[in-house]
């Protein structure tokens, strides 16, 4: 597949989504989130210096967003950016990504361990937000719970566990509910180590932001890499786009008029003492046959 350059100067950018005509992607270390065009014009939307990451849309078109170190989901009505939820007492490491049903039920995870500081891997929650300000904690014991997908008819959650080497479904309700824990794709064994170096060493895919398609499938960042996977259910690897050399993926998501634009969120690697001094994220597309579907 080839590779188009579409934006380059970010210190790490994540979350990306396709609305309303543009992309919009939050990078970390610039504590911004920014909307960018198909011609690859940067406008700067928010600022947020507490490291916004993952993002989705109410139902009423407001966006909801996570800020990372204060453990915060915001929410922007178009003018006003304010605290939505208060998600400290639920983690154990930094706020990550999240998606949001059509009723507006929020899912969001959050490391589970302090990543930068090399900690020891641990289990994370993941926590459900709704309409009301009620948290929830719907599932535990997740490796690193990273990028989801809702599948196209609502029904499916699926989760990125990034240190797991899988991908974890529930059966989601329209209330909310979760049931039915299965593993959607397994990747390799569920690692051993015991530091965070050991275990992205035992890693096959270590999923990151994702995206669905029509056909039920999952693009998904390779964290460890260099690529972007299209996962079939049941874990076979079916297409693969690879970043140029030097660079890994770390989120990928489909838009575009059409929704066959895979956008892939690209930089030399993940680490923030690394990233946040300079500016060598770029943002890459290509055109893939099956178009998105589903949610985010």
């Amino acid at each position: 597949m080839t590779l188009t350059t579409l934006l380059t100067g970010g210190s790490f950018f994540e979350g990306p989504r396709w609305h309303q005509g543009h992309w919009w992607v939050s990078d970390f270390y610039r504590g911004q989130v920014l909307q960018v065009s198909t011609a690859g014009e940067e406008t700067v939307v928010l600022e947020v210096p507490t490291q916004p990451s993952g993002s989705g849309r109410l139902p009423d078109g407001s966006l909801v967003l996570v800020s990372m170190t204060d453990q915060r989901l915001l929410r922007w009505d178009g003018s006003e950016l304010a605290t939505y939820a208060a998600l400290a007492p639920y983690c154990g490491g930094l706020l990550n990504d999240l998606v949001v049903d059509a009723a507006g039920h929020v899912f969001v995870g959050d490391f589970g361990f302090d990543l930068m500081a090399g900690g020891a891997p641990g289990p994370a929650s993941l926590k459900r937000v709704d309409p009301d300000g009620t948290i929830t904690v719907v599932a535990e014991d997740l490796l690193f719970p990273n990028g989801m997908v809702i599948t196209a008819d609502g029904g499916t959650l699926l989760v990125g566990e990034t240190l797991g080497n899988r991908y974890t479904a529930f059966d989601l309700a329209p209330d909310g509910a979760l049931s039915n824990r299965r593993v959607w794709a397994q990747f390799g064994p569920e690692p051993t180590g015991t530091t965070t170096e050991e275990v992205l060493g035992q890693l096959v895919i270590a999923p990151d932001g994702c995206t669905g398609d029509a056909e039920g499938h999952v693009w998904a960042a390779d964290a460890v890499g260099g690529r972007a996977v299209r996962i079939a259910p049941g874990g076979e690897v079916v297409d693969e786009v690879r970043a140029p050399e030097g660079l890994g993926v770390f989120a990928c998501a489909l838009g575009g008029d059409d929704g066959r634009t895979l956008l892939l969120c690209c930089a030399p690697d993940f680490l923030e003492h690394a990233r946040r001094p300079v500016r060598e994220a770029v943002l890459l597309t290509t055109t893939v046959a099956v178009p998105h579907a589903g949610r985010p």
